[in-house]
């Protein structure tokens, strides 16, 4: 059994293969939360960990606390803002914070748990949930290096490849950039085809053109299928989409940046997500710009 205790808090699929893959590669999980208490209870069971309702109680079980958590008001209410948090107890605690976020609540997080003696890290991932189970994640590291070093064996558990980003906050930057331009051409491979539907364009030919011209991209690998079939069961959810477009907007108007396709791809994503699906995949902004499908 490797030396650190370790604990989750947000155990949906990401967090919960996150989980599985260090309890396979011989660490002890201590202890899981999730707002879903069935899920936290049912994988609780699995990894013979305590399902902590107390978020205190869990920060007790563990030496290091992974979340994989929604949002910002989310982050907030686990660390600060809940008469239950994290940060109770926690001198001596690392805490992981995998969720895409602002770069402001990560300063915020950590400025109050080195307040009380603990510390934090950002973990921003730019990967998927057989990667997760796999320990084959991307990570982008945010915080004091030597935290990171001192925290690197276990997170070279989970990734095939860790980014130092630098200082508190720029990696949810980058997470920010990462999706920003994700979802910019995934919004603009749904109208690629969905124009050439409306054209009686054969769609796979079109894909297969698109795959050997500057219209190429890592979303026409693993979107355009599902956009064609209209396969959209959730690896990435559209109002995620919405939300990450979001920071990325929020990012540029500190800057003094205006991002007109970051702006309308976010709009199409909020217009997803205001007629009721917007816990399918992003891949259904494709049933937006189908004519058939309006």
């Amino acid at each position: 059994m490797k030396k650190e205790r370790i604990a989750f808090v947000g155990v949906g699929r990401m967090g919960a293969n996150m989980a599985r893959n260090l309890k396979d590669r011989g660490y002890e999980i201590t202890a899981v939360n999730d707002v879903d208490t069935e899920a936290a209870a049912s994988l609780a069971e699995e990894l013979g960990s305590k399902h902590c309702e107390s978020l205190s109680e869990l920060t007790s079980l563990a030496d290091v606390v992974f979340t994989v958590v929604s949002n910002d008001a989310a982050m907030r209410n686990i660390f600060i803002d809940g008469a239950d948090n994290l940060l109770q107890g926690a001198e001596g605690t690392t805490f992981v914070n995998c969720a895409t976020v602002s770069d402001q609540v990560q300063k915020d997080i950590d400025t109050a748990a080195k307040a009380i003696g603990a510390s934090t890290l950002e973990g921003a991932m730019a990967s998927s949930i057989s990667q997760a189970r796999e320990g084959t994640l991307f990570l982008m590291i945010g915080g004091e290096q030597e935290i990171f070093l001192k925290l690197k064996p276990v997170l070279d558990e989970m990734s095939v490849n860790l980014k130092y980003i630098g200082e508190i906050g720029k990696a949810a930057q980058v997470k920010a950039l990462v999706n920003m331009v994700m979802n910019i051409n995934t919004a603009a491979l749904a109208e690629g085809l969905g124009l050439a539907d409306a054209l009686d364009l054969d769609l796979k030919m079109i894909c297969d053109v698109f795959s050997q011209t500057g219209a190429n991209s890592r979303v026409l690998e693993t979107d355009s299928e599902d956009m064609i079939d209209r396969d959209h069961e959730a690896w990435f959810m559209a109002e995620h989409a919405a939300k990450d477009s979001g920071l990325a907007k929020d990012l540029a108007e500190k800057a003094g940046l205006n991002l007109p396709l970051n702006n309308a791809t976010k709009a199409q994503y909020d217009k997803l997500t205001e007629i009721g699906k917007g816990q399918l995949d992003k891949s259904a902004i494709s049933e937006l710009t189908f004519l058939s499908r309006q």
